[in-house]
């Protein structure tokens, strides 16, 4: 299932888009193993705001929260991101937060095009609870924190360009899937 959030700036040409694609949602939506998968179909280069920060920083995104708190976090990440979408065409995976700082979301919105990877929470859950490298979930009751986070966040993640269903299929599907609903946005422009 895709949607469009009235797009108005062309995305595709010859299947390689002409802004960055970046790819928002929850921890465990798969932005990362999908967005490789989009790059590679896209055949543009494909960037991690997390493993961006980490290989600056030289640090964990884990030992950074931890360390020096969320609010540093979401500076760093911010500024990953505003480099990262100042060059050219991208498919890029932000952490699970970027997209509700309001001014991360508004550089997102200007210089790129936003898709929400929305994935049922069960499917969610059983992959994040499977590891202990998320900064938000540790503690007690990592399930409860898990849904807080979700029923705050989905609102906002649906303030996203396209919103595509990625539940339960294959990588390349998804990132398929994907690609079907820019090329649908472009053709909706054009008709």
């Amino acid at each position: 299932m895709t949607a469009n959030y009235g797009m108005n700036k062309s995305i595709l040409k010859n299947n390689s888009p002409t802004r960055p694609v970046v790819l928002i949602g929850m921890m465990g939506a798969g932005k990362t193993s999908v967005g490789r998968a989009l790059a590679g179909l896209m055949s543009v280069p494909f960037f991690d705001s997390d493993a961006e920060i980490e290989a600056a920083a030289g640090r964990r995104v884990a030992d950074i929260f931890s360390d020096c708190g969320e609010a540093k976090f979401r500076r760093l990440e911010k500024y990953a991101i505003i480099r990262l979408l100042g060059g050219n065409a991208c498919v890029l995976s932000v952490g699970g937060g970027a997209f509700m700082d309001e001014a991360t979301r508004a550089v997102i919105k200007e210089k790129a095009l936003s898709v929400w990877l929305k994935v049922d929470k069960e499917i969610l859950l059983e992959r994040v609870l499977r590891t202990d490298s998320r900064p938000f979930l540790n503690g007690e009751n990592p399930k409860e924190k898990f849904e807080t986070l979700l029923s705050e966040r989905e609102p906002v993640y649906a303030l996203a360009d396209l919103t595509v269903c990625c539940d339960g299929v294959p990588i390349i599907e998804n990132a398929q899937k994907i690609m079907d609903a820019l090329q649908g946005a472009l053709n909706s422009q054009t008709a």
